[in-house]
């Protein structure tokens, strides 16, 4: 039987629920609150009917913790039990991330069984119409459906774990992805000519006149002068196995030399190099379709035969200030490049030919990185290879 307790504005239920291993009673409880809109007699009447369904739920075992688990808490079962166990770290960074910045603060103070497709809907309305990094619009229907997927995972473990009855998310769709067949961005041929010259070409760097300071302590004045420089080694062939080799940026940072194979003009692809929690962090890839041995035309790698020897000059004048091992693509002190080097580098060779091509036309588009491996693809393609061939290289 079921005790009521008449409390300010609601009404305290509380259940037997049995006895646990050690003969204590166990109670469950819940709260009603009446309807301001509803007359008395109505709201008598719907106490009536909720303590009567709560009773039966508590005696056929259909009363779950999902009645009284917050979404948030939730949350922090599900990285404990199933995604600190089972998914990558950086999925797991990703993850915490758009629960911290996007989902929590809307639904995370809700019950688990109290959310509806409804709350969904206006959050997927909200992330569609308004960012939180103060860039114009809303987000793009593919982040919306990756936040969607999330929750969606989520509850339904909470389904599998008996927590919850049923998924709200089953009953919701997300803003549907817009095609992005006409959004990739890649070179033409004549554009990858234009880039490729860009990577042996000297180029001129103007410094405005300024102050220093010498040794000693003593101001100097330095007026504006010019320097040729030329793009390092390392750089010209990251991009040009990033254009003939179809690598991602990852697979390439991670790049030792034992991956390449000098006699047969190929390199093994092993592993991969992404950020975690700030940290550049190496892998294995995601499937075993990314492990592959990838050919390289032989006048790339005689660039890779001379940037080794350039390697291994610089690393006896660094002498003990090398701290790196074997990687292809280096720091200053021989330590792994940073993955975000090579687009800051892209975006500089991009962005100064522009400034200097008075030509509209002539002008370099201005692609991502990963517009390289696009842009292999299409170059492939162009020499009509099969597509299950580059598409197996890639």
């Amino acid at each position: 039987m079921a005790s009521i307790r008449k409390r300010k504005n609601s009404y305290q239920i509380t259940v037997s629920n049995g006895r646990d291993s050690k003969g204590r009673q166990i109670l469950e409880t819940t709260t009603f609150t009446p309807d301001p809109n509803r007359t008395e007699k109505q709201n008598q009447k719907a106490l009536e009917k909720f303590v009567f369904e709560f009773e039966e739920k508590v005696k056929s075992g259909k009363y779950l913790n999902g009645e009284k688990l917050t979404f948030q808490a939730f949350t922090e079962i599900w990285f404990t039990d199933y995604a600190d166990r089972q998914l990558e770290e950086t999925t797991q960074q990703l993850y915490r991330h758009l629960l911290k910045l996007h989902i929590l603060p809307v639904i995370g103070h809700l019950k688990l069984s109290k959310i509806q497709p409804a709350h969904l809907n206006k959050l997927y309305n909200t992330l569609a119409q308004e960012r939180k990094d103060g860039k114009t619009g809303g987000y793009a229907p593919k982040t919306i459906k990756h936040i969607h997927n999330l929750i969606s995972g989520i509850f339904s473990a909470a389904v599998k774990w008996n927590i919850v009855t049923d998924n709200p998310c089953d009953r919701v769709e997300p803003p549907k992805q817009i095609s992005t067949k006409d959004k990739i961005k890649y070179f033409t041929l004549e554009q990858t000519e234009i880039f490729l010259n860009l990577l042996t070409k000297d180029y001129t760097t103007v410094y405005q006149a300024h102050d220093r300071i010498d040794d000693t302590g003593k101001a100097y004045h330095v007026a504006e002068y010019n320097e040729t420089r030329r793009i390092p080694t390392q750089f010209r062939l990251f991009f040009l196995l990033a254009i003939f080799c179809g690598m991602r940026r990852g697979e390439l940072v991670a790049l030792e030399w034992s991956d390449l194979d000098f006699k047969n003009n190929s390199i093994s692809v092993t592993k991969s190099t992404t950020i975690a929690n700030g940290k550049p962090l190496t892998k294995a890839p995601k499937t075993n379709s990314s492990i592959r041995i990838i050919s390289v035309p032989a006048s790339v790698m005689s660039i890779a035969k001379k940037y080794r020897t350039e390697q291994l000059q610089y690393k006896l004048a660094l002498g003990s200030q090398w701290e790196g091992r074997d990687y292809l693509f280096i720091q200053w002190n021989g330590k792994q490049m940073h993955p975000d080097t090579p687009y800051n580098t892209f975006k500089k060779i991009i962005h100064r030919y522009n400034a200097q091509t008075t030509d509209e036309t002539q002008k370099l588009p201005d692609i991502p990185l990963h517009g390289l491996r696009h842009t292999s693809a299409t170059l492939l393609i162009s020499q009509n290879i099969d597509v299950r061939t580059v598409s197996g290289r890639l």
